[in-house]
């Protein structure tokens, strides 16, 4: 029986197990930009970021009207068109576009890296650097704590929907991380052989 888990051990631990796991790692990083890449060109997605966007120091001047989004709100499967009135005016949609292509190209270009080193890596170093901007949303966004409204369990640490999804993005960080270091040193290592 020992034997049996020392050889799987030695599997688990072998350059092929981590190279496998690198792999996956961009793959599963890709998944993840180019999916909500995606669903930044609908509607749904777009009026969901609003919290996020109009409360960021860093990004609410791309809407026209970040103070009044509270009023605008809209939940998920909820068709209000005169609240999609007011997300167009307010530069949601467009603003939306550009975040979703942007991150269409982060997941486009950390795939890449399963065929292009360098491609690959400023994929990494982008899907790296996206968490700072995303996980600052803990800070500047009421609505990533559960609100006061009258149970004991509320504001720090007990995130919200909004809040729990911001917060899986520290797992975009580490495995960025870790592909920006595998890439680093084939990168050397592709030198010391004369590639």
């Amino acid at each position: 029986m020992n034997k049996l888990y020392d050889r799987a051990l030695r599997l688990v631990a072998s350059q092929q197990s981590d190279d496998l796991g690198i792999a996956l790692m961009k793959i599963a990083i890709a998944v993840i930009f180019l999916w909500i890449g995606w669903l930044k060109f609908q509607p749904y997605e777009a009026d969901s970021i609003t919290v996020f966007v109009a409360n960021s120091p860093f990004m609410r001047f791309f809407y026209a009207h970040p103070a009044e989004y509270a009023a605008h709100l809209t939940k998920e499967g909820v068709l209000a068109p005169a609240q999609r009135v007011w997300q167009i005016a307010n530069n949601t949609y467009a603003f939306s576009n550009g975040l979703g292509s942007l991150e269409i190209l982060i997941g486009t270009l950390t795939l890449s890296g399963l065929f292009s080193k360098r491609l690959g890596m400023i994929g990494a170093v982008l899907a790296f650097l996206t968490p700072f901007v995303t996980l600052s949303f803990l800070v500047t966004t009421p609505e990533a704590w559960v609100p006061a409204l009258g149970d004991a369990q509320h504001g720090f640490p007990y995130l919200s929907g909004a809040g729990r999804l911001v917060i899986k993005d520290t797992a975009i960080l580490a495995g960025g991380w870790l592909i920006i270091v595998d890439t680093a040193r084939r990168m050397l290592a592709g030198r010391g052989q004369g590639a």
